[in-house]
């Protein structure tokens, strides 16, 4: 064969084999079209258009003239609503089963330790978990698993809830460490506040240390320290900034001390629980430091919370902190829409809301650019279909899409309820 009829050969070989990739990709897309789309990371869209590609992820969102792929599969999803899959960013799904049963719990890694930095919460997650498909059923998708106990707790990390399997489960590193001040820091300090403190510095003093005097330490050439060696090189990446720490605390006073000590030791300071932290929004804004609140938390249940209010959530935002709602919770986390409808009652901006409970803990709690958390071409296919408004209690989710594979919506409630119906 000449070089010509070679050349074109080749180019005939190349050709089928990009008709034949582009057909297969275009046959195993999806097209849900008709419904009323909430990208989060740009205005809403009437009926609007969302494109999930073969690979899991979103390859377009759009108005009603969107350009769909050949061969896709079309859903007409007229008079619904898309949303992103909802984030939860401080749960216990799938680390406990059942509150009263101690051997079905792992939140918390016990024992005497204060410091438990290199504890992961990771390592708890049962993706078979009864939890699961009942809180993925409340439209969540995401949730940030969180560790509990001692004063530095340890380590959170992302899980999907697409059940067990190759794309359920927990994705990405560590998410945030998580240290408690507050009473309960107190508590387990010995007693006050000023000891919490105290505690910490001289803990990251040792951090510092242990970093500069490794090969000593590991000789027994170095004084005692005031963790193990996996908890000192844990916390490590918290100095660099490559990783978070959620404070846990609700007193004004608590947050500003948690900021204070942030900014002295160098760290990126999230504050969880923060019932009173509407009196130091101006602060938090400043600092442009995430708050993870729970807006139910509004009554003076405890001293630490008795500046707590209602419109927390909506202080917050007008005054322009990065704000994130959570249920903190292991077994209600599906009511996560419900949480921030609540917000939304008390003055919080709609859009705010729904931003609260997506992109703000995907970005917040995410080391680099999220691929979560809003409906953009390249993210990663977690997508909700409504039959109505999200935060409407009568509204019910539909279709969800984790990773562009639409997952059961049935669960153990809703079998017991048919049964006994």
């Amino acid at each position: 064969m000449n070089k010509p009829a070679r050349a074109l050969s080749l180019a005939f070989v190349l050709l089928a084999m990009l008709i034949a990739w582009s057909s297969s990709a275009s046959a195993q897309s999806i097209a849900l079209v008709g419904a009323q789309v909430h990208p989060v990371s740009g205005p809403l869209i009437e009926d609007g258009v969302v494109v999930i590609g073969a690979n899991g992820r979103i390859l377009a969102v759009g108005g009603p003239t969107l350009a769909i792929p050949s061969g896709a599969t079309i859903i007409d999803v007229a008079g619904k609503v898309i949303t992103p899959g909802l984030v939860d960013a401080h749960t216990g799904v799938g680390m406990v089963e059942v509150d009263s049963v101690s051997a079905t719990r792992d939140l918390d890694r016990g024992g005497a330790h204060l410091v438990r930095a290199s504890y992961l919460a990771a390592d708890n997650f049962n993706p078979d978990s009864a939890v699961v498909p009942v809180t993925r059923a409340g439209g969540v998708t995401v949730v940030n698993l969180v560790p509990r106990g001692g004063l530095v707790s340890g380590q959170s990390s992302w899980a999907n809830l697409a059940g067990a399997g190759a794309t359920g489960g927990v994705f990405g590193p560590a998410t945030a460490m998580h240290v408690a001040l507050g009473e309960h820091g107190s508590a387990v300090a010995g007693g006050s506040r000023g000891a919490t403190l105290m505690m910490l510095r001289e803990l990251y003093d040792d951090v510092v240390f242990y970093r500069d005097n490794r090969a000593r330490f590991d000789e027994n050439r170095a004084r005692p320290l005031a963790a193990s060696r996996l908890d000192l090189g844990a916390l490590q990446a918290t100095l660099d900034r490559r990783m978070p720490v959620v404070f846990t605390a609700h007193r004004a006073s608590d947050i500003l001390a948690a900021l204070k000590l942030a900014e002295q030791l160098g760290l990126r300071p999230i504050i969880a629980g923060a019932s009173e932290a509407w009196q130091v929004a101006d602060e938090l804004a400043r600092r442009a430091v995430p708050v993870i609140i729970d807006p139910m938390d509004n009554l003076p249940q405890r001293f630490e919370t008795l500046g707590a209010r209602s419109d927390n959530a909506a202080l917050l935002a007008r005054a322009g902190v990065p704000l994130i709602i959570s249920t903190f919770s292991s077994h209600n986390v599906r009511n996560l829409r419900f949480y921030a409808g609540n917000a939304v009652r008390a003055g919080l901006d709609y859009s705010a809301a729904l931003k609260a409970i997506t992109a703000a803990p995907a970005t917040s709690l995410t080391n680099g650019p999220a691929n979560f958390g809003t409906l953009e071409p390249g993210k990663r296919a977690h997508i909700v279909v409504w039959s109505g408004d999200p935060f409407e209690f009568s509204t019910q989710a539909e279709r969800v899409y984790i990773d562009g594979a639409e997952v059961s919506l049935d669960h153990r409630q809703k079998r017991l309820l048919e049964r006994y119906r």
